[in-house]
């Protein structure tokens, strides 16, 4: 048996080979809790945790969204691949061979371009990296990264390259390379004249840094001019392939160490990264060209617990990190904000006190979220004058006042009282007069809102109360739960159900596993996951395997069974008693004493059961 021209030895392998702990925490920031892991669900938005990942059966399911699956089919549904691409990516990362022919995978249109966009930006990374270290041509853009204090080891680590001022170098090697240039061109790596035919190079004359996507490939480029020219800063377009939204520089090398930590260090800029990356800050990333997104946002919850915000020290760079801060901290995310000097951005800060003294000084020290917001607070009045101190004090506590923590809030208000004189008495009813008043003011249905949790949410972000299933549908859940950690079970509940399960997706579950282990498969959850074609059935049967089955005996097996069967008699017996009274509404008495004769024999075929 084959899918997708894949054996299903080499779907073994595979599934062997990679561990789901590893292939999702490359993804998800997983923490250790009893004999699973959990983390944040990357398939839909939560605060709480509730992606649950059990290295025992090498399944995931987030309980809730419903989504579960096993290692094949979380790379399916993070990078968007089917399931013969899948394998085949996490066959070659494990270096298991392909026999020819199994390698093809049919493609669609989207797919073969996206594939050909990446690959040629992958031979342009190349070109220019050549072009800067081993041409006449790139001694210019050497020189000046090298007067910026640029390594080799950062330039080739970074894969850093020269586009020449030329008007078509890079357009007359993808021609020699046979890419189509009208598909360069959508993938941005060329420009099409106007007003005549041919192409030209996006960029020239320039100092190229690649971006990378969360796989590390390339997907879009940089570019700085060199000396005088307009933008100094040239980026990639919007393509198939780069969304500058979703985009984080660097995530892919600071990936470990933002898993390792906990904490990942956000910069504004690539320039900035390239040299903290460089001199030890290993979690350090940035946005690419662009303000932070909620995309963005989640994508570094998902990793990170905590978020350290080291934007420029200038007022622009203040004013941007109060923005992020505000954005990471809806998504969830402990933030603090790094303080430089003023007029300082972290390259600067970098080149002339050194990595170490970056991390210890800056990164280390970063200032809580509510203490940045009242420093950058205090820059808007004047604190010469008594009306401008009075003024900040007022919304200073303003902002306290919305701090959910009492300790924090009386932390505040005694650097407040230390700081300007001001009684702590005093400042505490001013303080209470505000939050009585902000009580006051809000909107009835803003009092008791219910934070992000474990379970689906409704339209208003509250949870809904827990729908009751009945008795057969726990009792088949429990069964399947069995079946799928023990052939003899699987078996057993074969002779006496087959197919009889109520619910279609369990019938289905059901009638899949008694094939799984007809084929001569062992008992294993992450492999019969594999197997199963339908996104819906992999849910549930992830789901299933959380369940808990410890003590289940073999009375408890029958009971189940049992409890499975009497569900079409129960319907018929409720079916039988609607006619009756219909019959006796109608006048019909002779109609209902015959169904009552029906309705007392199902009742005992029922007790027989």
């Amino acid at each position: 048996m084959t899918r997708g021209r894949i054996p299903e030895e080499i779907i073994d392998a595979v599934l062997k080979h990679h561990d789901i702990i590893e292939v999702v925490g490359k993804v998800v920031h997983l923490t250790k809790r009893g004999k699973n892991w959990v983390g944040l669900c990357p398939f839909h938005s939560e605060k709480t945790p509730s992606f649950t990942v059990s290295p025992e059966k090498q399944t995931y399911h987030c309980f809730g969204c419903g989504v579960g699956g096993d290692v094949i089919r979380f790379v399916m549904d993070t990078e968007g691949l089917r399931f013969p691409e899948a394998v085949r990516k996490l066959a070659e990362e494990a270096g298991i061979p392909l026999a020819p022919g199994q390698e093809t995978v049919a493609e669609t249109e989207e797919q073969r371009e996206k594939r050909i966009i990446l690959d040629a930006h992958e031979f342009a990374a190349t070109l220019y990296h050549h072009l800067l270290k081993n041409t006449s041509e790139g001694y210019g853009a050497l020189a000046y990264l090298r007067s910026r204090g640029f390594t080799d080891r950062w330039i080739d680590e970074f894969r850093i390259g020269y586009a020449p001022g030329g008007w078509d170098t890079l357009v007359r090697f993808l021609e020699e390379k046979k890419f189509d240039l009208p598909l360069m061109e959508k993938g941005g790596l060329i420009m099409a004249r106007t007003g005549s035919d041919g192409y030209y190079d996006r960029f020239r004359n320039r100092v190229l840094f690649p971006i990378q996507d969360a796989q590390g490939r390339v997907i879009g480029f940089s570019g700085r001019v060199i000396g005088e020219g307009q933008p100094k800063y040239l980026n990639s377009p919007e393509t198939p392939v780069f969304a500058k939204s979703r985009t984080l520089f660097n995530l892919h090398r600071a990936r470990p160490a933002i898993r390792k930590t906990g904490r990942a260090v956000l910069f504004e800029g690539h320039v900035d990264v390239i040299r903290a990356f460089g001199t030890g800050t290993a979690n350090a990333i940035a946005t690419m060209g662009t303000a932070l997104t909620e995309q963005h946002c989640a994508l570094i919850r998902r990793l990170a617990e905590h978020v350290v915000i080291c934007y420029d020290g200038d007022e622009a760079g203040r004013s941007a990190a109060a923005r992020a801060l505000v954005m990471l901290e809806q998504a969830g995310c402990s933030v603090t904000v790094a303080l430089l000097p003023d007029g300082m951005d972290p390259d600067d800060y970098i080149a002339k006190y050194g990595g170490d003294a970056f991390r210890e000084r800056i990164v280390e020290r970063a200032v809580p979220a509510a203490k940045f917001k009242l420093l950058h607070l205090r820059r808007r009045f004047a604190l010469s004058t008594d009306e401008g101190r009075l003024k900040y004090i007022q919304a200073a506590l303003k902002l306290i006042a919305g701090l959910s923590a009492p300790t924090e809030r009386e932390f505040y208000v005694r650097e407040l009282s230390d700081e300007y004189g001001f009684s702590i008495e005093a400042l505490n009813e001013q303080l209470r007069q505000i939050r009585r008043k902000t009580e006051k003011n809000r909107r009835p249905g803003d009092k008791n809102r219910t934070a992000w949790n474990n379970g689906m949410q409704n339209e208003n972000g509250i949870k809904g109360v827990p729908v009751l299933k009945p008795a057969y549908h726990n009792a088949e859940r429990k069964l399947l739960a069995l079946m799928l950690e023990n052939r003899d079970v699987a078996l057993y509940v074969q002779e006496r159900l087959a197919d009889r399960f109520n619910v279609e997706a369990h019938a289905a579950l059901a009638a899949y596993l008694y094939a799984y282990y007809a084929q001569g498969h062992d008992p294993n959850p992450g492999r019969f996951l594999a197997g199963l074609d339908d996104p819906r059935l992999k849910d549930v049967a992830g789901s299933l395997a959380f369940e808990d089955t410890a003590g289940i005996n073999r009375q408890a097996i029958d009971d189940y069974v049992r409890e499975i069967k009497k569900v079409p008699k129960i319907r018929e017996l409720q079916r039988k008693r609607e006619e009756q009274k219909q019959a006796e509404r109608a006048g019909d008495l002779e109609r209902a004493q015959q169904i009552g004769m029906e309705i007392i024999s199902l009742d005992r075929e029922l007790k027989s059961i």
